[in-house]
Formats: structure tokens, C-alpha cells, sequence
């Protein structure tokens, strides 16, 4: 089922190009509005120009090769961008896409004319997104994730790398035109200055263009962890039953009191503040933690509706159709005078936008709950994200990067029942999944634990 979250633009077509200096988190913010768009269900795609140069043989270039006064070298980047627009162009044509980022300098007014032209003869919405920054410290924090990271410093030790980064934002900075109302009053653009210490807007139009504008003044770059964690074994789980108001087993309290211990062991000297939802289960787990607690409605369970307080094998007998129904598209079916997957990730939203925000916060919710907001920082497809395995029991942390979220999962030693249900059955139990994730606890990976 197609669904687009965009008021009265359903047949708008946007382009946001990226717009800076090398290092300046563009990378990163492309991924976060991909991120973003994708989990609200929006078809978008990021076109990296890079990706597309080291296509045309040129896969580990030196400074040299940014220097604006080597016109072969210039022609080569050139080509490199054409060749990304054509691409983007065949997506919008091919897949419908609605949004797609290109992400590369754009630093001179006259490659942005040509952009804004090429964009009107597809019918395109250009819209500009430049991050400018004159922080040291952030600029060099940067430069030490690209050198660590990006395939183009791969075969260089961080010190030989950095020197050659550094020479080739000079070569950048001789040409660099940043973005200024007098006379680039007629363009669509945001200018964000330090990431978030300033942001300029002008002629923001359409109400999605105003959607990507809101999220992006809510990113923040610094170093961040975000802990999650289902509250802890309910009596309600124990009886295999769904949904409901449940107070802990003897062994939820137990991994709340654990949970205490992993957290000053794992995290110590952190100051956290702690988000649940206003069910009592997850103030249950909290409550041994010293930190600052919220209380989010919007972290409340997926409603189940009429179902709710009844186990899978209930539910498979009273709603056979019903049943089958949400096997066969768990993340739109709706319980009857409950909600879906989809209706959840649109409760979900503004807590997103608070967590952007945030430094470091422990958010204990539950297993749906947990399904889209681990699926919103690792973009997992929205047809997977209501089969991961979040089991009981498990502390989950997340730290968000330029190259993608690093995730480390540590297990507590307490014993607790599986709610996991696989496709076509009504049985709950562990599963290959959860199997998976405990032979990997306390290892670190940078993809999607359940995936």
C-alpha cells in the first residue's frame, strides 16, 4: 500500500542539494533525512556524488585532485555530477520517488544556476541544504570520521590522511560561495551554521519542503548514546497475553534492579534522563534508576484494540480473518479499534524529534514501540521492522554516526519468557532471530542486529 505523508503535494518532486565545505557533516545530515523521510513511509533515495566519481576510475584521489585550477580534474568532477543528476533523474522517473538528495559541495553559484535549470526541465523542486561551520572542534571531528570511514583514505594512515583532507578543503575554501539573501533571495534554501547554533530559511513553499526544514533544525552532530529497553517481564507476558496495564513478574523486578547495575557498569558518570511510557510496567523498571524520568504517552504500547488482554491463540480463534490478515501486512493492519505499525511510527514522530534533540537518554517502552524506533536509526525497511526480535531482558545502545548507527547489545543474566511470534502460528517462543541476537550480545556490529 503506497501512503505519503505530504498534505496537498502529492505530486510534488523535491531535490535537496548539499551545500559546504568538505567536513562539515553533510554526509551525515543526508543520511538523517533519508533516515527520516524512509520511516514515514516517503520514497526517497541519496545520490552521493563521490560514489559516482570513484565510477569513473577515480577511487582514491589525493588533494590534488580538488584543485580548482587543474581544468582536466575539473572536468572529471563535472562529469561525475552529471552523471549523479542523470541517475537521480532515472529514479524519479522510474521508482515515482518523491525526494532525493544529492549529496556533494555545490559551493559555486554557478554550478547551483546550472542545477536549478536542469531541475525546471524535469519538473523538480530544487531545494539547497548548506551546512557552514567554523568550529574547529567540530570540523576536526568530522574530518576523523571521514578518514576512518570513507573508501577514498583507505589505503592511508590517519595522520597522512588528515594532512591530504585538510589540503583539499583549502583547495575547496579559494572558490566557495556560501549562500546570501541578496543574491540568492530567489532560491529555496537552508543555511545551517554549526549544525544548529543558526538556521536560515528562505522561501520554504511546499509543506513537505517544511517537514525537511523542522527536522533538520532538530539534528544535532555531537557524539551521542541512546539506550533502549523493553521494560522488564510482565505478568502479562508470562501468560502470553497482549497489551494491557501489567505489573511486574518477580523476574521483571529483578532485571529492574539490574538494569541499575548495567547502566552505572556500561555508562558510568553518564547523566541520563529517562523516558517510559505511562504504562506501569515500564515505571516499574525504571524505578531503581536515580536519573530524571518523562513519561510519554506516545510510548505507550500498539493498542490491540478488542484484542487487547488476550493471548495470540485467543485471537487466532475469535478473529480467524483478522488474524491472517495481520500476518499477511503486520505494519498496516489496524486492530479492530486499535492501531497499526504505521499509526504508531506517526505517534512516534514528535518523540523522534525530541531525541534529536537530546544528548544521552535511556527510553524504556516496549517490543512494538522499540520496533520503530530502532528501525527509524538503523532504516530498516517498514515491512521488516514489525518482525525484529527485541527480546526482554536485553539493554541496547545506540550511537548514531556518519556512516551509520553502531549498536552494542548487552544481555542481562536473568531469565525471561520470549513474546516473539513468528509469521503463521499463533505460538510465541524464541526464535531464530532471538537465537541470533543472544550469540552476539555484548559484540558490537554496524548493521541491524535482526537483519
Amino acid at each position: 500500500m503506497g501512503f505519503r505523508i505530504i498534505a496537498n503535494d502529492q505530486d510534488v518532486r523535491i531535490c535537496v542539494f548539499m551545500v559546504g565545505l568538505p567536513a562539515r557533516g553533510k554526509s551525515f545530515i543526508s543520511q538523517k533525512i533519508v533516515r527520516y523521510l524512509s520511516w514515514l513511509s516517503i520514497k526517497v533515495k541519496c545520490f552521493n556524488v563521490g560514489s559516482f566519481r570513484r565510477q569513473l576510475g577515480i577511487t582514491q584521489p589525493d588533494a590534488e585532485f580538488f584543485n580548482f585550477a587543474n581544468q582536466e580534474y575539473v572536468n572529471i568532477r563535472r562529469q561525475s555530477v552529471i552523471n549523479t543528476m542523470e541517475s537521480m533523474f532515472q529514479w524519479f522517473e522510474d521508482e515515482n520517488g518523491t525526494v532525493a538528495i544529492l549529496d556533494g559541495t555545490s559551493i559555486t553559484c554557478e554550478r547551483r544556476t546550472w542545477l536549478v535549470e536542469e531541475c525546471e526541465k524535469h519538473n523538480i523542486q530544487p531545494m539547497f541544504l548548506e551546512s557552514w561551520s567554523d568550529n574547529e572542534d567540530l570540523i576536526m571531528e568530522n574530518v576523523k570520521e571521514i578518514n576512518t570511514k570513507s573508501p577514498d583514505y583507505a589505503h592511508l594512515d590517519v595522520a597522512s590522511a588528515t594532512r591530504d583532507f585538510m589540503k583539499k578543503i583549502e583547495y575547496y575554501e579559494k572558490v566557495y560561495e556560501t549562500f546570501d539573501s541578496e543574491k540568492d533571495g530567489h532560491l529555496t534554501y537552508v543555511k545551517m551554521v554549526n549544525v544548529s547554533d543558526e538556521v536560515i530559511i528562505n522561501k520554504i513553499e511546499t509543506y513537505l519542503q517544511s517537514r525537511i526544514v523542522f527536522y533538520v533544525m532538530n539534528i544535532r552532530i555531537k557524539p551521542r548514546c541512546i539506550w533502549l529497553s523493553r521494560h522488564g517481564e510482565s505478568i502479562y507476558n508470562v501468560e502470553q497475553k497482549i497489551g494491557g496495564d501489567s505489573i511486574l513478574s518477580e523476574r521483571g523486578l529483578a532485571y529492574a534492579r539490574k538494569l541499575k547495575d548495567m547502566i552505572e557498569e556500561n555508562a558510568p558518570g553518564e547523566t541520563l534522563t529517562v523516558w517510559t511510557s505511562t504504562l506501569k510496567r515500564t515505571q516499574e523498571t525504571a524505578q531503581f534508576l536515580s536519573f530524571k524520568k518523562l513519561q510519554w504517552k506516545a510510548l505507550d504500547e500498539l493498542d490491540a484494540g478488542v484484542c487487547d488482554g488476550m493471548t495470540y491463540e485467543e485471537i487466532e480463534a475469535k478473529y480467524p480473518e483478522d488474524f491472517k490478515a495481520r500476518d499477511a501486512d503486520k505494519y498496516e493492519y489496524r486492530y479492530r479499534g486499535g492501531e497499526s505499525y504505521r499509526d504508531v511510527v506517526i505517534r512516534l514522530e514528535p518523540v523522534i524529534m525530541e531525541l534529536e534533540r537530546q544528548e544521552n537518554i535511556l527510553i524504556i517502552t516496549h517490543q512494538a514501540v522499540l520496533r520503530c524506533i530502532y528501525a527509524y536509526f538503523m532504516n530498516v525497511p517498514q515491512e521488516e521492522s514489525p518482525w525484529m526480535a527485541i527480546p526482554l531482558h536485553t539493554l541496547m545502545k545506540l550511537e548514531p554516526k556518519a556512516y551509520g548507527t553502531k549498536v552494542t547489545a548487552l544481555k542481562a543474566n536473568i531469565p525471561a519468557v520470549s513474546t516473539y511470534k513468528e509469521k503463521g502460528t499463533s505460538q510465541v517462543g524464541e526464535n531464530t532471530k532471538e537465537s541470533q541476537l543472544h550469540n552476539i550480545l555484548r559484540r558490537d556490529s554496524e548493521v541491524a542486529l535482526s537483519r
